[in-house]
């Protein structure tokens, strides 16, 4: 391949497929897409004009083989966008956005190819398929069913036109939220409004100043609510900037604000519930979620609001105590952070920033994360210096099975950047799949603040916890085995996605793991048994907090996402919206705001959560169960690896994650385990 060709045309020469980053420039994308949709919609006339009666073969499979080129070049496009975007991706991403959404409408809603997926379906019985591939003929249906293809072609040429709409909504959203939030970066040029942040911050924060060019230092923002900076930052003053910036994103007026934006989202979705016979958006959500109905998410969310407030008004008043203790002010939302770890301190003995010079990142990566990935699945992880990822701080590691047979890749890319969107996440640059010979290759994205050349990447226990999450989620899409890609890894429910991620999370603080991974970086010492018995101790601390926070959250996705067309065309104030479903659900806690707020709520108005907010406390009912059952029978032992692998992440989306869970530990899950560890028993 010469450096002037398109290196989508063509499947990548690299091992496991890996795309040829060093070649590819932003023309590129264009081509491959154009090109890749036009390959599709010719497979598809063909499979739609077939005269031979269909079968799986004829409908199906080629159906799974109609999107090569594509599922090439969207999954590059798509991470590009997310992790590394300029003027140009943003340029392509905001032209592509409703012609990718066209495109699949007209597959999903042609008449003609849903016909013979009905046939198909009302034979299921006599077709003699295997579990996976009945698992794969049902979800064809299923999805195009609840896309609207059996509605009527007036109804279905204004569901296009809506959805089209709505990735134009989207892609806006992601990309004003990116740029108000890199406006809002708190610039700071007195270094006494740095007392409280230690060396790695202070660093981290003079290499974003120089980064922009600007003298002094530079609090990059992250996704959340809460920023890292809150816990450390001694200014009053410092500190309710901080959190005013963040919590102004998207709702200051100008270019960037997405207020109109989201309303019109909402709006649009509400229409499109009502087009496919739904009462409204979480109803058209839930019913292909394992939840089943936004009554039964309720149901999970109103049981838990309760216990989750009373213990943050406990610890509230334990915050005020130690806020007249050290002669402070009377608590605001930006000192809650501060004071909890001074009552952490005072309580447990714990101090979370003396955690990080035992958290290296390297060794946290090495011996902690792949570390925990030996102990359960035999794997070998080994960093191929030789590939190229798409930014030049994007790690290229190898995994193989014990006996050197080649897994995957593994993508790592740790850093914040201007380009970067917020938050944490893993994608599939090449799904595994047995059909069309691939194994995975895989990203794990973080936002970890960048220290100054040549010291280390000290991690806080909240990035150890969230690098273990991802590779959770990374270690899903490796540990596939599936025949179809559409089955592959994460392409699963999306209330049982997060179970693989929460799960892996147990191996932070498990004996067998971070006795090898928390060394101190300079001394190498390992981290003193008194000092982890007294996190342990510690682990419901502030989870009040943490729990009211993401249920504030949930529940105002689910507000948005349960109005009616008419309800939602009547919404004008964001603000006043979201202030009167936190009240009627008892969530109105000055003190505890939204983990996020509607302007900057990217999960639920361009990250494909909308109305599944709630999936990370849904899946964490089995999850927790899960880590329970882990910890009953040994901890990361190979047999207990070689079960979950088998039962969790093997399968992807090629069985009902319920059948899975139960398989695994022999009955329904139990909240129990949940409210245990989120201290709500």
């Amino acid at each position: 391949m010469t450096e002037h060709s398109n290196p989508f045309l063509e499947p990548s020469p690299l091992p496991y497929r890996l795309p040829l980053f060093a070649l590819i420039r932003p023309e590129h994308y264009r081509e491959a897409i154009e090109t890749g949709m036009r390959e599709q919609r010719r497979a598809i006339e063909a499979i739609a004009t077939d005269a031979a009666a269909p079968t799986f073969e004829n409908t199906v499979v080629a159906l799974e083989r109609s999107s090569e080129l594509l599922r090439r070049v969207l999954p590059v496009f798509e991470n590009t966008s997310s992790a590394d975007s300029d003027a140009a991706i943003d340029a392509l991403e905001v032209e592509f956005a409703p012609l990718l959404s066209a495109h699949h409408d007209a597959i999903r809603l042609d008449p003609r190819l849903y016909a013979r997926l009905a046939e198909l379906q009302g034979a299921l019985d006599e077709l003699g398929l295997d579990a996976e591939s009945a698992e794969l003929l049902d979800k064809y249906h299923r999805t195009a069913t609840l896309a609207g293809a059996a509605l009527d072609e007036t109804q279905r040429s204004e569901l296009t036109a809506l959805n089209t709409r709505l990735s134009e909504l989207t892609t806006a959203f992601q990309q004003h939220l990116l740029a108000d939030a890199n406006d809002l970066a708190l610039h700071l040029t007195d270094p006494d409004d740095l007392s409280g942040l230690d060396e790695g911050r202070r660093s981290a924060a003079r290499e974003a100043a120089i980064a922009r060019d600007l003298d002094g230092w530079l609090i990059t923002l992250v996704l959340p609510t809460g920023q890292p900076p809150l816990a450390s930052l001694e200014r009053d003053a410092v500190r309710d900037r901080l959190l005013a910036a963040s919590r102004s994103r998207g709702c200051r007026g100008g270019d960037h604000d997405t207020r109109s934006t989201l309303l019109e989202i909402v709006r649009l979705r509400a229409r499109r519930a009502a087009l496919l016979g739904f009462d409204n958006h979480a109803a058209a959500v839930t019913v292909d979620e394992t939840a089943g109905t936004p009554e039964a998410v309720s149901e999970l969310l109103d049981r838990l609001v309760p216990a989750a407030t009373a213990n943050a008004r406990r610890e509230a008043l334990a915050l005020a105590d130690q806020a007249v203790a050290e002669g402070r002010r009377p608590i605001e939302a930006s000192d809650w952070a501060l004071l909890s770890e001074a009552v952490r301190r005072e309580r447990y003995a714990v101090d979370l920033d003396e955690m990080r010079p035992y958290l290296e990142f390297d060794r946290v990566l090495t011996r902690g994360v792949f570390r925990a990935a030996e102990l359960l699945y035999g794997l070998t992880i080994v960093e191929r210096t030789d590939l190229v990822g798409y930014h030049p701080e994007t790690r290229v590691f190898e995994v193989s099975e014990e006996d050197g047979t080649p897994v995957g890749l593994y993508l790592l890319d740790l850093y914040t950047r201007d380009s970067k969107r917020g938050g944490a996440w893993m994608s599939s640059l090449v799904e595994q799949s047995t059909l069309e010979g691939t194994l995975p290759v895989v990203v794990n994205n973080m936002n970890v603040a960048r220290p100054a050349a040549g010291e280390p990447t000290l991690l806080t226990l909240d990035e150890t916890e969230t690098l273990f999450h991802e590779f959770g989620h990374a270690l899903h899409g490796l540990l596939s085995d599936v025949v179809h890609p559409s089955m592959s890894g994460t392409n699963v429910y999306r209330d049982f996605v997060e179970l693989p991620s929460q799960v892996n999370e147990l191996w932070v603080l498990r004996p067998e793991v971070l006795g090898e991974y928390a060394v101190h970086h300079e001394t190498g010492e390992r981290m003193p048994q008194q000092l982890v018995d007294r996190l342990l101790a510690s682990r419901t601390f502030n989870e009040g907090f943490s729990t009211t926070e993401y249920l504030a959250a949930a529940v105002l996705d689910q507000a948005w996402h349960r109005l009616s067309p008419a309800e939602a065309d009547a919404v004008t104030d964001v603000a006043d919206f979201e202030h009167r479903a936190l009240a009627a659900a008892g969530l109105n806690d000055p003190l505890v705001p939204p983990r996020y707020s509607s302007t900057y709520f990217a999960h639920v108005f361009a990250g494909g959560y909308d109305a599944g907010y709630y999936s990370y406390i849904w899946s964490e009912v089995p999850g927790a169960d899960l880590m329970a059952w882990f910890e009953a029978n040994g901890g990361a032992t190979r047999e207990n690896g070689a079960r979950y692998r088998a039962e969790i992440l093997a399968p992807g989306g090629s069985r009902d994650p319920r059948e899975s869970i139960r398989r695994l530990l022999g009955r329904e899950p139990d909240i129990a385990a949940l409210l245990e560890r989120r201290g709500l028993a």
